[in-house]
């Protein structure tokens, strides 16, 4: 993905990828990690569950821009980070539905 203006009062984004082709992507989540920011994204109009990551960097001006992680080391951290915070979303959602019960 190339970069782009991050507005968080959005839900739903549209990114450019390399080659011009636009695609509407849904916030799923954003953590904080070792003094970065990162978003999850997942597709609009995607068959599968797969999200992408991206990291929130300033632009010259000060505007707030995602960019691809291009370190494989970092990706994998934010990767990691993520699927932790979504599994205890989860692990939340399925005690909070058995109390319900």
């Amino acid at each position: 993905m190339s970069e782009e203006t991050f507005d968080f009062e959005q839900e739903v984004f549209t990114l450019t990828d390399e080659e011009g082709n636009e695609s509407d992507f849904e916030f799923i989540g954003k953590i904080e990690l070792d003094g970065n920011t990162y978003v999850a994204l997942i597709p609009v109009e995607g068959k599968d569950e797969e999200y992408v990551i991206l990291k929130i960097v300033k632009d010259d001006s000060g505007d707030e821009i995602l960019v691809t992680i291009e370190d494989d080391d970092e990706f994998d951290k934010a990767a990691d980070a993520f699927e932790d915070e979504f599994m205890s979303e989860i692990d939340l959602d399925a005690g909070t539905e058995e109390s319900k019960e």
